[in-house]
């Protein structure tokens, strides 16, 4: 479906924002794997969570889901079946769009002494998982993949784990977590070195359902635990919430709030890079919510101006570079993304799709193999672009028409529902076309 998306007179109003897709993600998993039952509230309605939920569900643990209230999120009922709990599936795993999925149960079914097999979509099945199977093959995981194990499907035919040490070649919380995962099975300890921070949504939630982890510097060591079910109130997407920051600061006349927004130190590295740009953005109301730092966000109209995005901020923005993308085009000067390569191996190559837009769009810029120049001076023209099924670049592209000269047109437009699936009303409200 194409959607067309225009520039309204005005940004206004507030929004809540759907609950983050990383902690929900981990929120089912850890307590499906947990001793005893917890609710979480709030959970992501996107596809990617409820493949995660359809997983579990197919290896026998009880998840009972109902919709929220209003703007709120979904509540699921999880009674967890212990760490060694889980039963052979009779069917293939599919996770659908969602590479965490994938990655993280990867190390949840390596070395269980049962068969699984795990695949995904045409995404999915091209992204690359060798990074998960070999180190998880030195754990003493039996699994095979195509590709000499390098895509999915991967299939775990059991194996007895034992911990490593492992120097991680990309900062990646995917792969540590995979890796911790499985090291919550493993005899001895499982030592995962980053060569950059990471999310750590991770470490926090294991480490408040009483795994043994460690924390020291960029170093994470865990060993055999035993988890305790908790309740998880899960706090808004800051990676969802980047959208409508770009959007007001980009666009004339704009003053919006954004509710109760996780402001997870590993996650903002956006807030770092947009007020660097000038993006006037203001934390109210700050709180901590089940071990998550929270706030409530308004974001005003705001001059842009260039800036270089490399080195150790990438890892803790990189969902959000094809949004900043709109920012920079809509900025005074150059803004120069490096250190990003990371993006090509997403949902989509995300550099590409990106440049794909900025083309017909008319923005100045310049591709390369780990990231692009973009030459701002706030226009951008009308256009039709493809979202190659990525729900970043769907809105990506939306934003770009709140605040175009004419109109952008978004093929597959419904690829959004991958992550926020209330999108286009929350943009409807704020353009003022419903109340």
């Amino acid at each position: 479906m194409t959607r067309e998306v225009s520039r309204p007179q005005r940004l206004r109003g507030t929004i809540e924002i759907p609950g983050d897709k990383s902690i929900s993600h981990r929120a089912v998993m850890f307590n499906a794997l947990a001793n005893g039952s917890a609710t979480v509230t709030n959970l992501s309605g996107g596809a990617d969570c409820t493949s995660t939920i359809s997983i579990f569900r197919a290896m026998g643990v009880e998840i009972e889901r109902s919709p929220g209230a209003a703007g709120r999120g979904d509540t699921v009922h999880i009674t967890g079946v212990g760490m060694h709990g889980l039963i052979e599936p009779n069917e293939i795993l599919d996770a659908g769009n969602s590479g965490t999925t994938t990655r993280l149960m990867s190390g949840l079914l390596a070395g269980r002494p049962i068969m699984t097999i795990i695949t995904g979509d045409d995404s999915i099945r091209s992204r690359p998982m060798g990074r998960v199977i070999k180190p998880l093959r030195s754990m003493g995981a039996e699994i095979s993949a195509r590709n000499d194990g390098e895509l999915a499907p991967i299939v775990f035919h059991g194996g007895d784990l034992h911990g490593i040490e492992y120097d991680m070649p990309v900062a990646s919380a995917q792969l540590k977590s995979c890796l911790l995962l499985a090291g919550l099975r493993a005899t001895g300890n499982t030592v995962i070195k980053q060569p950059d921070v990471s999310r750590d949504h991770t470490e926090r939630m294991l480490e408040g359902m009483g795994a043994n982890i460690e924390v020291n510097g960029l170093s994470v060591t865990t060993s055999a635990s035993e988890l305790t079910a908790a309740d998880v109130e899960v706090p808004g997407d800051v990676s969802s919430a980047a959208f409508w920051i770009v959007a007001a600061a980009a666009h004339p006349d704009a003053d919006i709030t954004l509710s109760n927004v996780g402001v997870n130190p590993t996650r903002t590295g956006i807030f770092e890079v947009l007020r660097a740009m000038g993006v006037d953005i203001e934390l109210i109301n700050q709180r901590d919510v089940a071990g998550e730092p929270v706030a409530d966000l308004r974001v005003r109209s705001s001059q842009l101006k260039g800036v270089d995005i490399d080195g150790d901020v990438v890892p803790l923005m990189i969902d959000e570079i094809p949004v900043i993308a709109v920012a920079a085009a809509m900025a005074e000067g150059t803004t120069r993304i490096t250190d990003a390569a990371e993006l090509r191996v997403k949902e989509s190559d995300r550099i590409s799709a990106t440049v794909a837009w900025l083309k017909s769009a008319g923005v100045e810029h310049e591709e390369a193999e780990e990231g692009l120049t973009i030459h701002g001076g706030g226009r951008i023209q009308s256009a039709v672009a493809d979202s190659f099924d990525d729900h970043r670049i769907a809105m990506s592209l939306a934003i770009a028409g709140l605040v175009s000269e004419g109109t952008i047109g978004i093929e597959r437009s419904e690829s959004v529902d991958i992550s926020y699936p209330t999108f286009w009303r929350d943009l409807d409200t704020l353009s003022g076309v419903v109340a």
